[in-house]
């Protein structure tokens, strides 16, 4: 039998994991898309509207302006919960189709660690995301969310923080880097970090996770008749799809619970 996985392992995998996720997260959250938050009605508008009629002009810009994607006005105006919301049903669809895509193998394809080390990492991400809005920033804090969330485990707050003796500060940095290497050359190439190289990241923070592959058989998963259809060639892709909308509802509801009791103190 192999020997447990400890918190210390734990904690050494999520630590860059959480790290990672934090520039994907910042670029999403903090970007003005198309330049909606400082566009202005007047000289400023962009140069292919200069030549619209004013009164279009005007209607396109409020339509653009009231589409609800960070940076937008009325993505300011939302609250907490919707936001949470949005990051649940917008970047899940997003991350639950990744993550089906090995389901077209069937038995074969939930056979390998592929579904859960992917599973578990749109599951780590949509947590970052959801502490974020909640105020929640600490890497410790956001270590911990994830391994209650997702791990069952009640991680201590000086393990995840990294203040022990034995954590490598080095080895730590040298993950965070390889993990964000895609998005540091995006941001280098193009300014920004592109859908592209969101997904590689993905992909690397899923193998970021075999280390404790025994754990991510914990994560909350869909219903049983999402596995059974998972299972099925080619129809399984769409098992898998809604299996992992269906788990990470229930990621949401978890992490409101682990909030709701460790909500900072303003």
């Amino acid at each position: 039998m192999a020997e447990a996985i400890s918190d210390r392992q734990v904690v050494a995998v999520l630590r860059p994991f959480v790290r990672a996720t934090g520039p994907m997260l910042d670029a999403l959250r903090e970007s003005d898309p198309l330049g909606l938050r400082t566009r202005r009605r007047d000289t400023g508008d962009a140069a292919e509207l200069a030549e619209v009629e004013p009164g279009l002009r005007d209607k396109l810009l409020d339509g653009l302006a009231s589409v609800k994607v960070p940076g937008t006005a009325a993505w300011a105006e939302m609250d907490t919960e919707q936001r949470t919301q949005w990051w649940v049903h917008r970047v899940g669809r997003f991350t639950a189709l990744l993550t089906s895509i090995p389901g077209l193998g069937g038995v074969l394809a939930d056979r390998l660690p592929l579904q859960d080390t992917l599973g578990t990492a749109s599951q780590g991400l949509l947590l970052c995301a959801i502490a974020g809005e909640h105020g929640v920033t600490g890497l410790g804090e956001r270590v911990r969310l994830i391994a209650w969330v997702l791990f069952e485990r009640d991680i201590d707050p000086v393990l995840a923080a990294g203040k022990h003796a034995e954590h490598d500060a080095s080895a730590e940095d040298a993950e965070t880097a390889e993990l964000t290497e895609e998005m540091d050359e995006s941001s280098k190439k193009h300014g920004r970090i592109t859908l592209k190289a969101s997904a590689r990241t993905l992909w690397r923070l899923g193998r970021s996770l075999l280390g404790i592959t025994e754990e991510l058989e914990k994560r909350p998963r869909g219903r049983f008749y999402h596995r059974a259809v998972g299972m099925l060639p080619v129809v399984g892709m769409a098992g898998d799809y809604f299996g992992e909308r269906s788990g990470l509802k229930r990621v949401a509801k978890r992490a409101d619970r682990w909030l709701a009791e460790h909500r900072p103190v303003a």
